[in-house]
Parts: C-alpha cells; sequence; structure tokens
C-alpha cells in the first residue's frame, strides 16, 4: 500500500521536479561559491573596493535564493503545482537577471565592455525575487497546517 502511495504518477512526477529544482539550485550554489573565489583571489587585483563590493553583493543574492530554491524543492509536495512552479521561474529568472547583470555591470569593464544597458536588469531581477517570497508567503498563509 505504501508502495503503490509513494510510486503513483502524480508523486513520480513531482519528484522529478524536484529532482529539476534540487539540480538547478545545486548548480546555482556551485556557481556563487566560484564566483566568489574569483572576486576574492582574482578580481580583487582587478576591480575598485566599490565594484567588488557590488559583484559580492550579486554572489551573497546568488547563493540565498540557491537555498531558497533548494527549500522549494524540499517542500514542493506541500505547495500547489502551480505555485511551486511560479516559485521555480522567479527565483530562477530572478537570480539571472539580478545577479547575472550585476556581475556583468562590473567585470565588462575590465574587458572594455560598456554594460551599463544592463542597469535596469538588476531592479527586475530583485523584483522577480520578492515576488517569489510574496508568493510563498501567501501560498502558506492560505493552508490552516502545513
Amino acid at each position: 500500500m505504501i508502495y503503490i502511495r509513494l510510486f503513483n504518477a502524480k508523486n513520480v512526477n513531482k519528484m522529478r521536479l524536484n529532482r529539476k529544482y534540487i539540480l538547478v539550485a545545486s548548480l546555482f550554489g556551485a556557481t556563487a561559491v566560484l564566483l566568489g573565489a574569483f572576486g576574492a583571489h582574482t578580481l580583487k587585483e582587478v576591480l575598485s573596493q566599490e565594484s567588488l563590493n557590488s559583484f559580492n553583493t550579486g554572489v551573497r543574492y546568488q547563493m540565498y535564493h540557491a537555498l531558497l530554491l533548494l527549500i522549494v524543492a524540499l517542500i514542493a509536495g506541500e505547495m500547489r503545482a502551480k505555485v511551486a512552479r511560479a516559485c521555480y521561474f522567479l527565483i530562477v529568472t530572478g537570480i539571472l537577471f539580478f545577479s547575472g547583470s550585476i556581475y556583468l555591470l562590473n567585470i565588462g569593464p575590465t574587458m572594455g565592455i560598456n554594460m551599463k544597458f544592463l542597469g535596469p536588469i538588476t531592479p527586475v531581477g530583485g523584483l522577480l525575487l520578492i515576488s517569489a517570497w510574496t508568493l510563498l508567503v501567501i501560498e502558506f498563509a492560505r493552508k490552516k497546517t502545513v
């Protein structure tokens, strides 16, 4: 009976979805560590302190949201599937826009590339990340039990 309940089609689809979330969260976490080390050991010789601080903000927020994505994977079974998918989309896109634009804005000039056009992308990424957190609040506030 437990075997049937655990491996029915609905749970298998959730496991696949959770696997995808965990893989992407792990990738974001690993690249955050890599970029943090790159900033600490290589970029400190090339960037101003202000640019290095900005770069490190991108790294920190990428790691925070990689962990959030991992949490979403672990609690996805307690959420409506469409909400879990929306959170996944918002977090992934938010990391790419927010942290990605910060990285490019700070590294671009060292390669002689003007990336200032990416400036407006950073707050859009921030809004996407805030939206993911808000969606989680709403999803769990409507539940009577977790």
